[in-house]
């Protein structure tokens, strides 16, 4: 299996290598020659454990590594670091399944891909006799830079800084960066919102001269967003298992197509889909559900992507995002692969901030769905599932699930359906007592968590548990222009 980059054509390279690059050296993103097919029948698969079925589709996109080396970081990853045997179970509730994805350490989704790429990118080094330190780069809208953070601590031959917007996560999101341990982790809080902490990395693994710079002290850039190949793959794991678990409990039948509805920022969780459905997943409608930062909504109804709008921090905030990094991917395979096309959009979204993509594209974007939920509406869709089902969600979920219930009274398809949980409730306790009025509003985050334990039996998780009393260890903040010298006094350069 070898990766081009989705602009100028390249030389492509192994898996390994694209792992350790994180991005392609033109600027644009890895993507498989072709995508491999799933050649085992699911009723093979649904006997299959999670780590089992990551194997079978992990090893048919990196199959540089041996075995060995694969099974050990896949066992290595989804261990009891998960507090759930299934890694990723499905919870029927509401007339929906809930694929619950946050049931690792950092209780968000972002869990199941970056518990296993440090192992990759530490397997992908040594195989490639890279004897550099990588410097892991990240911009985090709340989820991914925690799950980064945990995954890379510590870890030998790494370091990883991760930039934040500073006002734009949840108390809880906040306190998980900031008290991280590992002598090896930077958190810097970006005085801007996440396009601007995104953008800032962007052009910083874009900067030659400042890449030379590193290479000559000794440091080599990587990246752990779903930029990264490494990272995105994982991802796909848990769509042809979620497909395996309903043919195994017989909950779809031969052949049967079920719909995938993503809460979407930056596309990645919704291009996993994308991909496995490539691959052989009977998946039918992708039912893509933004928030008020509705960028990607208004792209699948129109064909244009808009990003000249006004900015806002909601209560789903990792989805208050307006450059969707991986719809690059996407456009790429509904161009049939015009890495010169994609060149061009990408160019205009950059200078001009917006682009539209032509009449041929635009016909194979039927087979996703598109809308957006308000914040009231997100608050009434967490107070609507508890009520009919006395089941949380959290309001990430919350938006994907008000999207589809738009999505069945608009086409009438009552599909099977599943749905991306992709964050605790317990991460956004505020927000959750906004929707149900349990709690005093004026208290903490961990003061309400707790009385959300007591009033709806749940117990909190121990990554929350242990969190209130840990002491904050990374206090910087910068301005986003200020970024590349941070990271220069960082590495001691």
């Amino acid at each position: 299996m070898l990766y081009r980059s989705t602009r100028v054509q390249e030389n492509m390279v192994r898996a390994s290598e694209a792992i350790i690059r994180g991005i392609a050296s033109d600027g644009g993103l890895y993507v498989p020659e072709q995508f491999p097919k799933i050649d085992k029948s699911f009723d093979e698969l649904s006997k299959m454990s999670y780590q089992e079925i990551a194997f079978y589709v992990l090893k048919k996109y990196f199959d540089d590594f041996s075995d060995e080396e694969l099974k050990d970081c896949i066992y290595k990853a989804y261990d009891d670091k998960f507090e759930t045997p299934e890694i990723a179970p499905l919870s029927y509730n509401a007339g929906v399944y809930f694929l619950e994805l946050y049931h690792g350490k950092t209780l968000a989704f972002k869990d199941m891909a970056l518990s296993i790429l440090p192992h990759l990118l530490k397997t992908a080094a040594k195989k490639l006799n890279i004897n550099k330190e990588i410097v892991i780069l990240t911009a985090t809208s709340g989820d991914t830079g925690k799950a980064a953070l945990e995954g890379f601590a510590d870890v030998e031959g790494t370091k990883i800084i991760v930039f934040y917007p500073k006002d734009g996560v949840s108390e809880i999101q906040k306190k998980q960066m900031t008290t991280q341990e590992g002598n090896n982790t930077f958190v810097v809080g970006i005085e801007g919102n996440f396009d601007d902490a995104q953008t800032g990395v962007k052009e910083i693994f874009n900067d030659s001269e400042f890449n030379k710079l590193l290479n000559e002290k000794g440091y080599l850039f990587s990246s752990a967003n779903s930029i990264n190949i490494g990272r995105l793959v994982p991802q796909i794991v848990y769509y042809v298992y979620t497909y395996a678990v309903l043919w195994g409990e017989k909950k779809i039948k031969n052949g049967e197509s079920i719909n995938i509805a993503v809460p979407t920022g930056n596309f990645g969780n919704i291009l996993a889909a994308f991909y496995a459905k490539l691959m052989g997943v009977p998946i039918g409608k992708l039912i893509c559900a933004s928030n008020e930062n509705k960028v990607l909504a208004d792209f699948i109804n129109t064909g244009i992507y808009d990003r000249r709008r006004d900015f806002f921090v909601t209560n789903s905030p990792s989805m208050d995002i307006l450059i969707s990094s991986n719809l690059e991917r996407f456009l790429y395979e509904i161009s049939g692969r015009d890495n010169k096309l994609i060149t061009m959009l990408m160019e205009q979204l950059s200078k001009e901030g917006w682009y539209e993509i032509n009449e041929e594209m635009k016909k194979k974007l039927e087979c996703l769905y598109a809308d957006f939920a308000t914040e009231d509406e997100t608050l009434s869709a967490v107070k609507k599932v508890q009520e009919d089902s006395h089941y949380l969600i959290d309001t990430h979920t919350a938006v994907a699930y008000e999207v589809y219930e738009k999505y069945k009274k608009s086409t009438g398809d009552e599909t099977v359906t599943v749905i991306a949980s992709t964050a605790s409730p317990f991460k956004f306790a505020g927000s959750m007592n906004k929707a149900l009025n349990f709690s005093d509003n004026t208290v903490s985050d961990f003061d309400i968590i707790d009385d959300m334990s007591k009033k709806y039996d749940i117990q909190i998780p121990k990554s929350i548990q242990s969190l209130k009393n840990k002491e904050i260890r990374h206090k910087v903040t910068c301005k986003k222009d200020e970024m590349k010298e941070l990271i220069k006094k960082f590495l001691m350069m």
